[in-house]
């Protein structure tokens, strides 16, 4: 594929999904065991580990099409132990916008370990949407 979009059209795409993630205030970023469902539309699958919260405006504007997320906040007692393998990002009104993959130091979000122990904390330092040229 030969298609390539410019930098405007980068940050607008960017910055359309990030907007949906601040309808009705602050979105959760979900931590969760096994496969994620086929689409976002899906229901939950796997055991919920922990929920970070995000700040009521979830990201920064787009530049170059990589939105960073403003502060989220940990989640110091995580629910369940187990193995985090995806992740559900929702707003206020439990509406999946986007999900991914977990892992350690691989996957679209990348923690130090992906082995989680209830009652521990779980943190996200840095979060980035991109969209490609």
């Amino acid at each position: 594929m030969t298609i390539a979009i410019s930098a405007a059209a980068r940050n607008a795409a960017c910055d359309s999904i990030t907007a949906l993630m601040n309808i009705g205030g602050a979105s959760t970023i979900e931590i969760r065991t096994g496969t994620a469902p086929a689409l976002p539309s899906d229901p939950d699958s796997g055991t919920l580990l922990a929920t970070l919260v995000m700040n009521a405006t979830a990201f920064a504007a787009a530049v170059a099409g990589d939105a960073t997320a403003n502060a989220i906040t940990s989640d110091s007692n995580v629910d369940n132990s187990g193995t985090a393998l995806h992740f559900r990002l929702k707003n206020n009104a439990g509406t999946v916008i986007l999900q991914g993959t977990c892992g350690a130091g691989s996957g679209d979000l990348s923690f130090n370990t992906v082995s989680f122990i209830a009652g521990g904390i779980a943190a996200i330092t840095s979060l980035h949407l991109i969209v490609p040229q």
